[in-house]
């Protein structure tokens, strides 16, 4: 591709700045639209979206594994030809499944991931755990208990520990509640912080940005009407927190922080010096409520989540989607350690009388002593209006392939070759598109490759110096650039203002595109700019 200023010419951007208004996701929706389109008939290349274009193969075959045993096993109980069998029986169902399993990869796999599991687990009723399993891949009973599945929570537990917590040993001190995915976890979080009056209209919660856009929209909205402030890192810091950042956390005011760790867009997990700060914030202000979202920790080689540095004040969300390539599945989990600051917010709450009434007039018809309820069972609750609380939690089917995905890790001791491949494949096309433009990589190992933020205003100084970069500034609306993009180029990248970035960002996923694609994304916005250069000159010609 070149600059081709007859094609440029023939793009109307007038009613870009209409668009200003949406979120940036229905930005991206649209341009992809006009991308199917685009004026130099390029196959589309949309590196705007962070659904992967990869998924996890053997977990998914030893679920299907499960699910054909659990049939037959059902048979056994009760058989009708016309499509009706009975309940599955536990007595036996442990060495039945080894004997039906055989020498495929999917058996090979099951057998191996499950006997890991009751060696590390110290299981001692196998046929327990292999019920629950079968059982639960079924999907013929309702998730008891509602909250997680027995044998599941302590394969969750045991993950977590491996991807999140790393070296600090804490998965007996934990409670999980696997979610609809982690957009879900985050409803629900903000839900039940409303509920229990942790957190009251009108309170100040911090964001680090930039972050996930619905993040910066869910504490706004009118049934919270939380006071929202942002600290937003910069490239020069690699995107880190400043001590002056932290120092804003330190105040009592504050009561409540938001992160995604790694973050999203920039990509970025906390160093370890910066994750020690979280430390001296809670010494400061010990009622501070740490809310994180660690989707992207397994493509960062030094990420620690906060959760293992101030795991009392932190609610650690989790989800399977990116690493597995299960955003459809909706797998997600939130954690909360026994001793949390939430549960100690709420027993002091407990000494008003009103609330005091309010709380056991809400939770008497789930628990005889809703006074003891814990943060994390009323937000189960909760999340299904109280009244339905008997059919709460996440279904089992699920529930039963995030035991697949975690044990397919779990299985290997040191770190994962399905992970490691996740992190090839993120880097050689996060090298290809910076090789593109004709920039060096950024190599620090608390990048995640997953995305990259990319300074089109920079690009443009550098390219062609800063007069044209102002000129751009002044005369176009920073859509325009992703718009233009789209509609002559057929390249589809994600505008990163909504983020809480800088205008003139923009993010490329690395995750849903061929490696070949990233360069043809490079020469794309090499093109552009170097075609709004060209108006740029015959103007100052003038």
């Amino acid at each position: 591709m070149t600059a081709d200023m007859n094609i440029f010419n023939q793009v109307d951007d007038s009613q870009v700045s209409n668009l200003d208004q949406l979120s940036n996701f229905e930005v991206a929706a649209i341009f992809n639209k006009y991308a199917q389109h685009n004026l130099r008939g390029n196959e589309v290349v949309n590196g705007g979206r962070g659904n992967p274009n990869w998924i996890a193969t053997t977990a998914r075959l030893a679920y299907s594994r499960l699910l054909e045993f659990g049939v037959t096993e059902a048979e056994r109980t009760y058989f009708d030809p016309r499509g009706m069998a009975g309940d599955v029986q536990k007595e036996g169902i442990y060495q039945r499944l080894m004997i039906a399993l055989k020498s495929s990869r999917r058996d090979i796999f099951l057998r191996t991931v499950i006997d890991a599991a009751i060696s590390q687990l110290a299981i001692k009723d196998k046929d327990a755990f292999v019920y629950e399993l079968v059982d639960g891949a079924l999907g013929d009973h309702y998730p008891y208990p509602p909250r997680c599945l027995t044998y599941t929570e302590k394969v969750l537990q045991q993950y977590l520990q491996k991807v999140c917590f790393k070296d600090v040993q804490m998965a007996q001190d934990v409670d999980i509640f696997p979610t609809e995915g982690g957009t879900a976890a985050m409803v629900y979080i903000f839900q039940e912080l409303h509920y229990a009056h942790v957190l009251y209209p009108g309170d100040t919660v911090v964001v680090n940005s930039s972050i996930f856009t619905p993040y910066l929209q869910i504490p706004e909205l009118s049934e919270y009407n939380l006071r929202i402030k942002t600290v937003t890192t910069k490239r020069e810091n690699n995107w880190q927190m400043t001590d002056e950042q932290f120092e804003q956390l330190k105040d009592p005011r504050v009561k409540a922080f938001f992160a995604v760790n790694p973050t999203n867009p920039t990509a970025r997990a906390f160093t370890p010096e910066r994750l020690a700060k979280f430390k001296e914030v809670i010494k400061a202000n010990p009622d501070l409520v740490i809310i994180t979202d660690d989707v992207y920790g397994t493509f960062s080689p030094s990420y620690q989540s906060i959760f293992a540095v101030a795991p009392h004040n932190t609610i650690l969300v989790y989800s399977f989607s990116k690493l597995y390539g299960a955003t459809g599945q909706r797998l997600g989990v939130v954690c909360m350690h026994h001793q949390n600051v939430c549960d100690r917010i709420i027993q002091e709450n407990l000494q008003n009388r009103r609330l005091k009434e309010l709380d056991e007039r809400r939770y008497s018809i789930v628990v005889p002593d809703p006074h003891k309820m814990k943060f994390i069972d009323r937000m189960v609750a909760d999340s299904r209006a109280i009244g339905l609380y008997h059919t709460a939690g996440l279904s089992s089917p699920q529930q039963v392939m995030m035991d697949m995905f975690a044990l397919s890790n779990l299985k290997d001791a040191g770190l994962s070759p399905y992970v490691q491949l996740s992190r090839e494949v993120v880097a050689a096309r996060y090298h290809e598109f910076w090789h593109g433009l004709g920039i060096q990589p950024d190599e620090t190992p608390e990048n995640t490759r997953y995305y990259t933020l990319v300074d089109i205003f920079d690009l443009m100084r550098q390219r062609h110096g800063k007069e044209f970069c102002q000129y751009f500034k002044d005369n176009y609306n920073y859509l325009d650039f992703t718009y233009r993009l789209a509609t002559e180029f057929g390249a589809v990248v994600m505008d990163a203002t909504a983020f809480g970035a800088e205008k003139g960002n923009v993010r490329v996923s690395l995750a849903n595109l061929e490696k070949a694609d990233y360069r043809k994304l490079a020469r794309a916005i090499l093109d552009l700019v170097d075609e709004y250069y060209q108006v740029f000159k015959k103007k100052n010609k003038k």
